[in-house]
């Protein structure tokens, strides 16, 4: 059975050898030591020296080769989706056992919509997981910013029946709230802005292959 590349080389300093031996340095070094050594036997070069003529070629020709590239591993952007949605039920769960204001109850549900619009499986998501942008932006809100803003406001709410004055912790949630919205409105229009751009880039396209 055949076998990779990694799987052959096996660990420790055999392993280390071989992929030494298997890489482009060696493999450059090699073929100018080859060169080398034919224009010593053609009596071009090197004479009673040739061993220092064929190191020294094996030696220029591994400093001249290219680095080993290493690939970079495959990162599928919709499985950041998926742990998105993920995530984002855990939010739902989480924000219907909590008990909010009329006011920035009414909030959360429209913010809550628009996410989960955003995030639903189609050709929105198809749109969305090619701007790395609005994935962070959209991530950041469900896992930070919008579970933070309501567990202050319920600790802030009970510092100030404890001691009544200043300002409503009502308030600033549904503050936060309203920008967490805005800010998702922003995301979509980016979206959509995008999509745009695409249906236009495609458009020049099909008119500059009607020309040619």
């Amino acid at each position: 059975m055949a076998t990779s590349r990694g799987g052959r080389r096996g660990g420790g300093v055999a392993g280390r050898v071989l992929g030494y031996l298997e890489s482009r340095k060696n493999l450059t070094g090699s073929a100018c030591g080859v060169v080398g050594l034919g224009l010593t036997l053609a009596g071009v070069a090197g004479g009673a020296y040739w061993p220092v003529v064929v190191a020294g070629l094996y030696g220029a020709g591994a400093l001249i080769a290219p680095p080993e590239r290493v690939a970079p591993p495959p990162f599928d952007p919709s499985e950041e989706l998926d742990v998105l949605r993920e995530d984002f039920a855990r939010l739902r769960e989480y924000l219907a056992e909590v008990e909010l204001p009329e006011a920035a109850g009414s909030r959360r549900a429209g913010l809550l919509e628009l996410y989960g619009a955003l995030l639903e499986p189609g050709w929105v998501a198809e749109v969305l997981v090619t701007e790395p942008e609005a994935v962070h932006a959209l991530s950041r809100a469900i896992r930070r910013d919008v579970p933070e803003c309501v567990d202050t406001y319920n600790r802030t709410r009970w510092w100030n029946r404890l001691t009544p004055g200043g300002e409503s912790p009502e308030r600033h949630l549904e503050r936060q709230l309203d920008l967490l919205f805005e800010e998702a409105e922003s995301v979509t229009a980016d979206l959509r802005e995008a999509e745009a751009r695409r249906q236009q880039t495609h458009t020049a396209y099909l008119e500059e292959r009607g020309r040619s």
